[in-house]
């Protein structure tokens, strides 16, 4: 059952703990295996691809089935209910709408003696993006990933994904695909795909950076991969905390818990609250909407291990609790959720009201699912165009200019002991000295 606390040190305690939830030995140990892979796809590039796929996915591939065919991305339109055509072109149009503002913009600024100053931004040449299979098939998350790459104008971007039974990826993902701009795909998933993307192989070109969540290995791969290429994060479990008082819903709030939980058996779900009648109705309602759950096995060992529900004196307590978990979702289910969300320094994405649960920007709202998560919204954020960008700074300096400035440069080149740094200012505004 959903375990209830009232006291703020045990709270404290078991945010920590939540947080903290991969254990150091476990990772340790899935890391060589991982670090194995690499190794062997950075060498024997599409032979390593095949014998994982076999090995992990029991999927038994030639190099020419890597690669999802047209035809195959004709028929998945025709796998497809139109109801669920329509849904995935409507979260489409949503996502990309909401991306569209966000993209850099370059810019000059001309100063005094014609010094000019900018950053002028550009995408990576080729992005590669990851899209989990296994417990579900997700194109919310092709659509998450792949529209900003493409309103940030990549010129090259690769899917990767793991096959299903008899080699099969899922229809509704390959027009997600479709629908957000990609249509190269290729059925492989887990470290080898990471891998793949980050070397190259005889199939699967070598990108500048990878995006998209996956397993524990995945993650792992995207870790030792990186400073060969970028990366957009390091995804651990799923999250959600929710804040709520008097006026919420124990059932809007119990079925909000339980669809953080469904995810994965070390998914989170935490309820502070105020109100302790709310804190035993959520408890009573988790169990009752759990008894026939489809993936009741899984979300019950979520609640049993990673669920908390904590009785807190005050909603600006629970902030304070928030802040120190950094959530990667965080919803305000309380009567005047703009009063406190000024008091809210550290959260992923924040869900305002009992109107908005957490599905919502899963799915359409716009801004991006793909979020910081282990206490890593203290100092990250979700994925957006800026993620494919990166910028060059301008800088241009008139002879007049630079002649201003060469004094402090040279005192400053003296004091690191780097003459020729100070030469090279001082040859530009005295001439090369006589011989």
């Amino acid at each position: 059952m959903l375990r209830i606390i009232t006291q703020q040190a045990e709270a404290t305690t078991e945010l920590r703990r939540i947080c903290d939830r991969t254990s150091q030995e476990e990772i340790l140990h899935k890391e060589a295996t991982v670090r194995e892979v690499l190794q062997a796809v950075k060498r024997q590039g599409d032979k390593a691809l095949l014998h994982y796929t076999e090995e992990f996915d029991n999927q038994i591939l030639t190099p020419e089935q890597l690669r999802v065919s047209g035809s195959e991305l004709d028929a998945a339109y025709q796998q497809i209910s139109k109801e669920l055509l329509d849904a995935i072109q409507l979260a489409a149009r949503q996502v990309e709408a909401f991306h569209r503002q966000r993209v850099p913009k370059s810019w000059v600024q001309f100063g005094d003696d014609d010094v000019v100053l900018g950053k002028r931004y550009t995408p990576v040449d080729r992005a590669g993006l990851y899209v989990p299979g296994g417990r579900a098939s997700y194109p919310s998350t092709v659509l998450m990933n792949a529209i900003p790459a493409k309103v940030a104008k990549v010129p090259r971007i690769v899917m990767v994904t793991p096959p299903g039974p008899h080699k099969k990826i899922n229809p509704a993902v390959l027009v997600a695909a479709q629908e957000a701009g990609v249509t190269e795909i290729y059925r492989v998933g887990g470290a080898q795909a990471i891998a793949a993307l980050a070397y190259g192989t005889e199939t699967i070109p070598k990108v500048n950076l990878i995006t998209g969540p996956g397993n524990i290995y995945v993650t792992l791969a995207k870790k030792l991969i990186y400073g060969s290429v970028g990366i957009d994060s390091l995804a651990g479990p799923s999250e959600v905390l929710i804040i709520a008082d008097s006026s919420a819903n124990p059932v809007y709030v119990a079925a909000d818990m339980l669809a953080q939980a469904e995810h994965d058996p070390m998914a989170a779900a935490i309820l502070l609250t105020t109100d302790t009648q709310l804190a035993k109705k959520v408890q009573l309602e988790v169990e009752r909407q759990l008894h026939n759950h489809p993936r009741r096995l899984l979300t019950e060992k979520a609640i049993a291990h990673y669920g908390l529900i904590a009785i807190v004196d005050s909603l600006e307590t629970a902030a304070e609790l928030s802040n120190e978990f950094a959530p990667e979702h965080l919803e305000l289910e309380i009567a005047e959720p703009w009063d406190l969300v000024e008091k809210i320094r550290h959260a992923g994405a924040i869900f305002l009201g009992t109107s908005t649960p957490e599905a919502v920007g899963d799915y359409l709202a716009g801004p991006n699912h793909t979020l910081p998560t282990s206490g890593a919204a203290r100092y990250a954020s979700a994925l957006s165009v800026e993620t494919f960008m990166k910028h060059s700074s301008l800088i241009q300096y008139s002879h007049t200019a630079l002649n201003k400035v060469a004094g402090a440069i040279q005192i400053l080149t003296e004091a690191e002991g780097l003459p020729s740094h100070g030469d090279s200012v001082l040859f530009r505004t005295q001439g090369y000295p006589d011989d």
